[in-house]
């Protein structure tokens, strides 16, 4: 095997932890691969992974060298694609992570057109509230909510989100709006766990000025206090994209806006930066036109 392939092996089963699993991603077999890994390890004088009989996982010393690599092959791909004309034209897997809501609402829309622009590109996305480090788990993309760390990644800002109380138009009509933060304590208040840590609403600069609740009723889904809002039994306090479809058709109205805490900025992050490929670049330039078009993400 090949140094290049040996490279593109041990990505492939890093990514997988798994031989089995890395080696069908790079076309060979698992005894190949194992193979290949071991020469790779005897040539740098160091051990990449650490194997038991159910899982395989980096060593600090490969997590370093895993982000090195993907470095080099990168920048292969970016000269191949320069040489060949092919820079142009994206091609290749796609893979995005973004917050569930934030991709059931907005990314799988701005893919679906994105996909049937491009033929050449199929897409792979994972939808999780939790912070993905893309280096290390191999994504292309990432959508982030709220401010960003000092970081070697590239972000492009595509809009803003509000942390913001909502009700439906009938349980306004019955209970009244709220015209203050002390109303708050007279109104049915669906508390969101982790988002209303300690039955808090968090309002203010930097979220710093809180509200205590005693709620009746306690969900771990934003879905579900979203569903409780809209049959108009309770207030829930959201992030605004999370209940933009439900704003744009009245079903769903925002309260107390002047005691918001300051908008968090929304930003498509990759780590290729000038040398990424045409997939990367295209998606990037598509989706952040598409998502700055949208009057829910918009500047306020």
């Amino acid at each position: 095997m090949d140094r290049l392939q040996t490279l593109k092996v041990f990505v492939a089963v890093a990514e997988a932890e798994s031989f089995v699993a890395g080696a069908r991603v790079a076309g060979m077999s698992a005894p190949s691969a194992t193979r290949g890994i071991n020469a790779l390890e005897a040539h740098l004088g160091a051990r990449l992974f650490t194997r038991t009989t159910r899982t395989v996982r980096l060593t600090d010393v490969g997590r370093a060298y895993l982000q090195d690599v993907r470095e080099i092959l990168w920048t292969l791909q970016a000269a191949d694609e320069a040489a060949t004309g092919t820079a142009a034209a994206p091609v290749g897997q796609l893979r995005i992570t973004c917050p569930q809501e934030f991709g059931r609402i907005y990314i799988t829309p701005v893919l679906l057109d994105f996909l049937d622009r491009h033929k050449g590109v199929t897409a792979d996305v994972l939808m999780v509230d939790r912070l993905v480090n893309i280096i290390e788990e191999g994504f292309d993309v990432a959508l982030r909510i709220g401010p960003l760390p000092s970081s070697g990644l590239t972000a492009v800002r595509v809009g803003q989100v509000r942390r913001v109380i909502c009700g439906a138009p009938s349980y306004f009509a019955s209970h009244g709006r709220p015209q203050f933060l002390e109303d708050l304590a007279g109104h049915r208040v669906v508390s969101i766990a982790p988002l209303n840590a300690g039955h808090h609403l968090r309002f203010g600069n930097g979220g710093t000025q809180s509200v205590k609740i005693e709620p009746r009723l306690a969900v771990s889904s934003v879905a579900a206090a979203i569903d409780v809002a809209r049959r108009g039994w309770a207030l829930c306090q959201v992030l605004s994209y999370q209940i933009g479809p439900d704003l744009e058709a009245g079903t769903l109205e925002t309260v107390l806006e002047a005691e918001e805490a300051e908008p968090l900025p929304i930003h498509l992050v990759h780590a290729e930066g000038r040398r990424a490929p045409a997939k990367i670049r295209s998606f990037i330039d598509f989706a952040a036109d598409r998502l700055r078009q949208n009057a829910i993400l918009s500047e306020r």
